[in-house]
């Protein structure tokens, strides 16, 4: 089944006088289950790849189908539901309100739920997710009492509090050190196993993007190359994929 399908998708910008054609006719299927690294350079395109699978902005020409219903033309209420609903984000700067626990950090996208949960239940899926993360001891720990890793687990754990179908993941060993890494991707790794969560990472890094089951190399727009990849399990373990050398 697939979870992602890009038709013919084109995204242009203007700035000033000028038109910048951030994604140049992508098409693209992602089945349920995969673990998708798309890698490319600044200013490649990746990011805004990114952006509409995320429902955050939208095509300018052809269509995105997230599990099979076009989302190309839905308003920013509907737009915003399947976010919610269908969407788990993870990013580099883990977003993790200061003044609250990690519990209640995960918490935070239940609260948008409709019809509205109740607060019982509210704190037994955050500790399912906290748990799935491996930080059931550290539910009431404020951020600033967390590592940089634990941090991004409670991030982690906040994308799946929803149940989604789909994570997406920003480049999220960016403020990592390299072992701290290599736990959050075999974090991610783990998850896809066991729930057969769809994750899509976007990073500059071969390394990183060497952790996922299929590599997307995307350069001015375009992908450049597409190919499965056995994924490693230590930032050591291969030099990287043969894909990778298109991506400088």
């Amino acid at each position: 089944m697939s979870v992602i399908t890009l038709k013919s998708v084109k995204k242009v910008y203007k700035l000033g006088d000028n038109l910048v054609h951030a994604l140049r006719g992508v098409s693209l299927d992602i089945q349920a289950g995969e673990f998708v690294s798309i890698i490319g350079p600044s200013g490649s395109g990746k990011s805004t790849m990114m952006h509409i699978l995320g429902c955050l902005d939208r095509p300018s020409e052809g269509h995105y189908l997230l599990n099979g219903k076009d989302v190309s033309s839905l308003s920013r209420d509907e737009l915003a539901e399947i976010r919610n609903k269908q969407i788990g984000f993870v990013f580099q700067g883990f977003n993790l309100l200061p003044r609250t626990t990690a519990v209640e950090n995960v918490e935070v996208p239940l609260l948008y739920s409709r019809p509205v949960m109740p607060p019982a239940e509210r704190r037994e899926r955050a500790m399912k997710a906290l748990a799935a993360v491996g930080l059931s001891d550290r539910a009431d720990h404020h951020p600033n009492q967390l590592s940089g890793g634990q941090q991004q687990r409670v991030a982690i754990a906040r994308a799946l509090v929803n149940e989604p179908s789909l994570i997406l993941a920003d480049e999220p060993t960016g403020n990592l050190d390299t072992q701290t890494s290599i736990d959050v991707m075999l974090a991610l790794q783990e998850l896809r196993q066991r729930r057969n969560i769809t994750i899509v990472l976007i990073t500059h890094e071969a390394d990183i993007a060497a952790f996922g089951t299929r590599i997307i190399a995307v350069r001015d727009g375009v992908i450049l190359s597409d190919a499965p990849n056995s994924p490693r399990h230590t930032l050591e373990e291969v030099p990287p994929p043969a894909p990778m050398a298109l991506v400088r």
